[in-house]
């Protein structure tokens, strides 16, 4: 670890979910003084990350004292009076869902049913947090919110499209948020920002109001400084609503963070799936996969190098992102203020609803059972999160739409097959560029496979203790 810049700050701001709730708990902070420092935090910072769409100060101020109230009378939750931020996909009572689109939205009648989860669990919802338009991009910036950076690096994006919620995270403005994954959107901006973001099995967390986001390929999960507080908030989140097409059996997984995962055998894998345009793996990321895969093996596990027969996974993915775009787009009250890209994107999910959908959703069983030959010889793999450290804010604002799709399927290749097949994946901070970035690696299990997943990261988390780095104070 060689930049100097990365410290421990023992202020607040480096508290995590189950720090807080566990001050809280014990009488030894109040939900009034946390909630109000994280909007402090987020006024200071929206200059610079810009990391928040909506700032729900008036109300989250008013839910805290309600918290203190609550906790005074000796009520206790998982997370009474913590504060949290959501994704601005996500349906929060009183806000308008914009999903990084520009113009005015209606405000949401009714908290989506994670929202719904976060609440019972005594979470205070601080705010929205930008995201690119209708979730479709590595990087978050646009028309309707101006340009998201990233804590590490202000010149930097700190990807997409769960961006806002990895900036706030990764500069401590709050101790954990919700994102969405769609083809990598938790699991990127957490490689990009030095965070655990847990894309958990498909229905894990409920989308409702919608049954099945983007035809199933977008799932709700948990970015956090550590593997415990990502676990914390799955469990809080977890769960169905009773229109879910995906309905898990329940699990809880904070236990599996502090369990020995016991000797596994670990798939090593640079391969991606087939792309019209070639892989280029940064040098960087490469040799910071392949350390951390000698932490794995000194750590006991053993490392074998494997390649997963991917088959034609993108013909099985386009059809239902480019639809679901096309859906999500028709809720947008004024198209006119769309970006171009976007307009070309709903054009082209019109051509690919109907029978091309139809054979995408057919091909997710075979390619499942392909793909998931890899399990018969290991039990976890290793991948790089993404294939390049993150890209320079601005540096696709003047691309086509075929630039763009060039751009982001070179820069993030690794991480989208998992949204087909729709099992879990966890992003783990891998270490850093000697310019300073943060890179990540990817730990991917079969169905239902987080518990395994999360007991691997924490005990690489005790091992490499990213959780004690922070980005420069801003």
């Amino acid at each position: 670890m060689t930049h100097a810049h990365a410290h421990a700050n023992a202020d607040r701001a480096s508290y995590g979910l189950a720090d807080l709730a566990a001050l809280l708990r014990d009488g030894h902070l109040t939900s009034r003084a946390a909630v109000a420092h994280s909007l402090a935090r987020i006024e200071e910072t929206q200059p610079t990350l810009n990391a928040f769409r909506r700032v729900r100060a008036e109300a989250a101020s008013a839910e805290a004292e309600q918290a203190d109230r609550r906790l005074a009378a000796g009520e206790r939750l998982p997370l009474l009076g913590v504060p949290v931020a959501v994704k601005d996909d996500t349906e929060v009572a009183g806000e308008p869902t914009a999903f990084g689109c520009a113009g005015v939205f209606p405000v949401a009648r009714e908290d989506g049913e994670v929202v719904r989860r976060l609440r019972a669990a005594g979470a205070v919802i601080v705010g929205k947090s930008n995201t690119p338009e209708i979730g479709q991009w590595a990087f978050t910036e646009g028309r309707g919110f101006g340009v998201t950076r990233n804590p590490w690096d202000l010149d930097r994006t700190p990807g997409g499209s769960s961006g806002g919620a990895a900036a706030a995270v990764a500069a401590g403005v709050v101790p954990a948020a919700v994102g969405s994954d769609g083809a990598g959107s938790v699991r990127i901006p957490a490689a990009w920002t030095n965070l655990v973001g847990i894309k958990p099995q498909r229905g894990r967390i409920s989308a409702w109001p919608e049954p099945e986001p983007f035809h199933g390929l977008t799932v709700f999960g948990p970015l956090a400084r550590t593997v415990a507080d990502a676990a914390l908030l799955l469990d809080v989140a977890s769960g169905s609503a009773p229109g879910d097409l995906h309905r898990p059996d329940p699990v809880t997984f904070l236990p599996a963070a502090g369990r020995d995962p016991g000797r596994l055998r670990i798939g090593l894998s640079f391969g991606t799936a087939f792309a019209i345009h070639p892989l280029r793996l940064d040098p960087e990321i490469r040799a910071a996969t392949l350390a951390l895969a000698e932490s794995l093996a000194r750590l006991g596990h053993e490392v074998v190098e494997v390649e997963p027969r991917y088959g034609l996974v993108g013909p099985a993915q386009l059809p239902r992102a480019l639809a679901g775009v096309r859906a999500w787009a028709r809720r947008v009250p004024d198209p006119a203020l769309l970006d171009p890209r976007t307009r070309v994107n709903i054009r082209r999910g019109a051509l690919l609803d109907g029978p091309l959908l139809r054979l995408a959703r057919a091909a997710e069983a075979p390619l499942q059972r392909r793909i998931g030959a890899v399990f018969d010889t290991v039990d976890v793999l290793l991948t790089p999160t993404t294939a390049a450290p993150p890209p320079r804010v601005g540096s696709t604002d003047d691309l086509g739409p075929g630039a763009m799709d060039r751009a982001m399927i070179t820069t993030c290749p690794y991480a989208w097959p998992w949204n087909v097949v729709g099992w879990p994946g966890v992003n783990v901070p891998a270490g850093f560029t000697t310019g300073g970035l943060p890179i990540g690696c990817q730990l991917l299990g079969p169905y239902a496979s987080e518990a395994r997943l999360i007991s691997l990261a924490a005990q690489l988390e005790a091992d490499r203790r990213w959780d004690l780095l922070r980005p420069p104070a801003l």
